[in-house]
């Protein structure tokens, strides 16, 4: 898999990447991501990127000129799946979408930034809107961050056990079950006994009615 990131402050991204499983995965050429400088296809002698909204108000806005030249310009090295834009009023990110875009082998995230972008860029080059919740941050370098490792870890071989991201919340429309580790005592609080019998049918009906236990109390929307 290959993501583009567009971002007009990529530095935003260079640690997120570059530590634990997203980088092991790119050394192991499972995924490759690379942040573009969106101030790289400005025309502009200072570079710049974002200019007033007509009609006026509060807030600037990425123009289309260098976003519609950074997109043409990736585009016309190979095909892309998805244009991702990431906005608060995009589509809600969740686990299907995840597991879906993870099948996809080139996407472009576009991370907005200030007020946002020109309508145009949407309307002619987004193919998808995406919203990690209902709330406002400075720009898409953490939500598009958000993404990438929500696709990235669903990848086969990129995880040490592939199973693991296949129990994972969500993934049955279920919160995952509680999890313990050594000791199995510690200060008089027990780890329960069915998870030290080494029965694993037993052990298995255990996880799934905890998961449904969790879902019903603090997730009960899940189960609709």
């Amino acid at each position: 898999m290959r993501i583009d990131i567009i971002s007009c402050v990529p530095r935003l991204l260079d640690s997120y990447f570059d530590h634990s499983i997203l980088k092991r995965a790119k050394e192991a050429g499972h995924a490759q991501v690379i942040i573009h400088d969106l101030r790289d296809y400005s025309e502009n002698k200072h570079r710049q990127v974002d200019d007033y909204a007509f009609g006026g108000g509060a807030g600037m806005v990425l123009g289309i000129e260098p976003i519609a030249k950074c997109i043409r310009h990736l585009q016309s090295f190979r095909i892309y799946d998805e244009i991702l834009y990431m906005t608060p009023d995009g589509d809600v990110f969740d686990q299907r979408t995840a597991n879906r875009l993870s099948m996809t082998k080139n996407l472009i995230i576009l991370c907005g930034h200030y007020k946002g972008i020109d309508e145009r860029v949407r309307e002619h080059f987004i193919t998808k809107e995406v919203s990690i919740g209902d709330y406002v941050l400075s720009g898409g370098e953490l939500p598009a961050a958000v993404v990438s490792d929500a696709i990235i870890r669903l990848i086969p071989g990129v995880l040490n056990d592939e199973t693991s991201a296949l129990t994972d919340s969500f993934q049955d429309n279920l919160l995952a079950p509680p999890v313990y580790t050594r000791p199995a005592e510690f200060e008089g609080l027990k780890v329960p006994e069915i998870l030290l019998s080494g029965h694993e049918k037993k052990i298995n009906d255990w996880r799934l009615e905890q998961s449904i236990k969790r879902t019903q109390e603090r997730r009960p929307d899940l189960l609709k």
